[in-house]
């Protein structure tokens, strides 16, 4: 796809910068990579770059990685429709038993945030007294029991496809923690949209205890509109058990709100419940990571990928050409 620029908008403040954006989706992520760290002249930006390939990037002659604080989310999500985890004991148990430091030094090579809820903590409407659950394996082994956790049942964890790594991570810290054992089941790439309908449109019991899940959100002015409601509303595309009356109420009160202040408010809200409740396995807010020529000046953005203030010095390779 091939962008012409737009001389005649009327926002010349903010641009166009550049004459011609090509969009190629004709690469696989590794050619992509290698073009921009490797040459110039094919590759200028690489969008969702892996935190293994960070330090390819930074070691690049031709290549800088620009990190950008993003609304996006790996949380776990507690189905509380299986006992014990309709108690908030066996939740704040989950909670308890993961290493947040580790889940992020190694799940994700330091490239994330430890959450509190599911607003990252530079998003409006983060209740800001609020800390990211410790990691505590001797009460969250306690709460466990004290939820009437039956002895040798395993504890199934479900992932998304390619998310197996982090899997992997998350039950050794279970397991570990919580003295059961864990069963990590990655649902196949080909299984994907059946177990999304199934998921999605509730027409099935789930049929897991917790689900590692990716996610993101298309505001950062007000999270809840998007993050919370699908999460733990009675619509709610995620929720995992039965609706959170307290949770809907707030919900009700959210949607008629036109006073910014008032709906930020509302989200502290919101994301204090899932805290307080353990509503979910509240994991990270991983960034988002570019690989961008050194002679492009690139910003980027918490929701969305733009170009409009993007440009290029004197030194890129184009204007060398011309």
């Amino acid at each position: 796809m091939v962008l012409k620029a737009n001389t005649d908008h009327w926002n010349r403040e903010r641009g166009p910068r550049l004459e011609t954006v090509v969009f190629r989706n004709d690469l696989d992520p590794a050619e992509a990579l290698r073009l921009v760290c490797d040459t110039e002249g094919e590759v200028d930006i690489v969008t969702e770059v892996s935190p293994a390939d960070a330090g390819r990037v930074r070691d690049s002659q031709h290549a800088r990685l620009v990190t950008t604080d993003a609304m996006r989310l790996v949380v776990g999500v507690i189905n509380r429709d299986h006992a014990p985890f309709d108690d908030v004991r066996a939740r704040r148990a989950l909670n308890l038993a993961v290493d947040g430091d580790k889940f992020v030094k190694e799940g994700f090579g330091g490239y994330a945030y430890s959450t509190t809820g599911l607003t990252p903590h530079y998003a409006a409407g983060r209740a800001p007294d609020l800390e990211p659950y410790p990691y505590d394996p001797g009460q969250a082994r306690r709460l466990l029991q004290e939820s009437g956790y039956p002895a040798g049942r395993p504890l199934i964890l479900a992932a998304l496809p390619g998310m197996d790594g982090l899997a992997d991570l998350l039950a050794g810290d279970l397991r570990s923690a919580l003295g059961v054992e864990v069963a990590v089941v990655v649902i196949p790439e080909d299984d994907l949209l059946a177990a999304q309908h199934s998921f999605v449109e509730k027409v099935l019991p789930a049929p897991f205890d917790v689900l590692l899940f990716a996610w993101f959100d298309l505001t950062s002015d007000a999270p809840a509109a998007f993050m919370h409601s699908w999460f733990y509303g009675a619509m709610g595309a995620f929720r995992a058990g039965p609706p959170i009356p307290e949770f809907d109420q707030i919900l009700d009160r959210y949607v008629r709100q036109t006073n910014g202040a008032e709906l930020n408010a509302l989200d502290e809200q919101m994301d204090r419940l899932a805290h307080t409740q353990a509503l979910s396995l509240f994991l990270c807010a991983p960034q988002a990571l570019y690989a961008v020529n050194k002679h492009v000046s690139f910003v980027g953005h918490a929701t969305t990928f733009e170009v409009a203030e993007t440009e290029v010095s004197e030194g890129h390779w184009s204007r060398r050409q011309a």
